[in-house]
């Protein structure tokens, strides 16, 4: 596996994953997701780096992905798997809101895909 390649298009995933889930979560869909006082910005950061990460590793060791329109439908699938995981594991102890939920693995998907499409461009352009 190429370090670097790994490392710049998991940083690149990240930050489309920080930037489309603020217009996403932080814009379009403010009053289903709403922030409260706890709300910790560098923790949503960390999230997004680690799945960019994540998805640059599978691209990168695994999977070889380096076309824009492979890895967006690769990433769209790693976000709906992602998704429903962690949705499933927190409306285990919530009200269920179905709304929310399926809302949230549909912005899970696309970001999954934006950030699939990045990671696999990047890496594309570093061979």
């Amino acid at each position: 596996m190429n370090v670097k390649n790994f490392l710049i298009s998991g940083i690149v995933g990240g930050i489309v994953d920080f930037l489309l889930g603020w217009v996403f979560y932080g814009m379009l869909f403010k009053d289903l997701y709403p922030q409260n006082e706890h709300t910790n910005l560098v923790f949503i950061f960390l999230g997004c780096m680690t799945f960019g990460l994540f998805v640059a590793y599978i691209f990168t060791k695994w999977a070889g992905i380096t076309n824009a329109v492979t890895g967006l439908k690769a990433g769209a699938v790693i976000g709906v798997f992602t998704s429903l995981s962690m949705n499933f594991f927190m409306y285990s102890d919530m009200v269920l809101n179905l709304q929310n939920m399926i809302t949230d693995i549909i912005i899970t998907t696309v970001l999954g895909a934006a950030v699939g499409a990045a990671v696999a461009l990047t890496n594309g352009k570093m061979k």
